[in-house]
């Protein structure tokens, strides 16, 4: 059976769809010669660029115009030796899952009996556009030019790449506002097509354990009181986080979501993301390529293919 990875980038503009293409196999592939001593691989790799229905213009990396404020100053970068270490994981990060559920249900308490939900929305209004336009539903232009709610264009964006891989052996990999979009679309797929089989589910970099999110999740499927696995996840879904990342706020999606009606249920595991820019002194510990490349998610990419 065909081996497949399709990947879905997350929030902001991104180079053109070529290159994070490259860049994401790239990264892949440094991190499976690196950790795995695998040199040859063999297996498709699809990337889902959706960020060029949210911006006119990609990001570039021509150095004579790098005072351009589309200039890509986090281009991806070979690690560098000896930085691709596995995490440690220590006493206190079982406590910390804990705490994070406890102050998850706690918040979602809180919103349901002052209002906060609008205070939420607000938040990200400011902050976080790509998603705000997702969840206000606002309508942009799909690949057909036609005006169309944000979150039905972004998920047939998935769905569109997806569905005519059905029979392959698929690993999904999502990083940060794709693993929104690909949690949602991968929740519709299970109603359209029951049958629908996707191995593994991957998430890097996930917002999706934050109060609101949950929240928007069950607010639109009045079908379901619960968050949980979709059901077209058969073999696993993995959850990959680094706790220094301002995104993953909730690293640990476990205690979050439920299992799906074959048993599939979230396996965290925390990561140490090596990404330093260009010239930079300071960890991006958000960045997609360092994620891609960590021991562990090496490890489930290498036991992947050999299945």
């Amino acid at each position: 059976m065909a081996k497949v990875i399709v990947g879905i980038h997350g929030l902001a503009n991104k180079p053109e769809k070529r290159v994070l293409e490259s860049w994401w196999d790239a990264s892949i592939r440094e991190g499976l010669k690196r950790n795995s001593d695998i040199d040859s691989t063999n297996y498709e790799f699809h990337m889902v660029h959706w960020a060029d229905l949210l911006y006119k213009n990609p990001l570039h990396d021509d150095k004579n115009f790098s005072f351009d404020k589309l200039f890509n100053d986090e281009p991806y970068v070979e690690a560098a030796d000896g930085t691709l270490r596995k995490y440690k994981d220590s006493f206190l990060d079982k406590a910390r899952a804990g705490l994070f559920d406890i102050i998850g249900d706690a918040a979602d308490t809180l919103k349901n009996s002052v209002g906060l939900e609008s205070v939420a929305d607000y938040l990200i209004g400011r902050l976080l556009k790509d998603l705000d336009f997702y969840y206000d539903n606002r309508k942009i232009l799909d690949r057909n030019n036609n005006h169309k709610p944000t979150q039905e264009v972004l998920r047939k964006e998935l769905l569109d790449c997806l569905i005519p891989l059905e029979g392959s052996s698929i690993m999904l990999i999502s990083h940060s506002m794709g693993t929104i979009i690909s949690y949602d679309a991968l929740r519709d797929l299970g109603r359209a097509k029951p049958d629908f089989e996707l191995s593994h589910f991957v998430t890097i970099g996930s917002p999706l354990g934050l109060p609101h999110v949950k929240t928007k999740i069950i607010n639109e499927r009045t079908y379901d009181a619960e968050v949980r696995t979709p059901s077209v996840v058969k073999t696993s879904w993995k959850n990959f986080a680094d706790k220094k990342d301002p995104v993953a706020a909730d690293i640990f999606l476990n205690g979050d979501f439920a299992a799906n009606a074959v048993g599939i249920e979230v396996s965290d595991d925390l990561v140490a993301n090596d990404y330093i820019g260009p010239g930079k002194k300071s960890h991006n510990h958000h960045k997609s390529y360092g994620y891609l490349r960590t021991p562990e998610m090496s490890e489930h990419i290498a036991n992947f293919l050999a299945s």
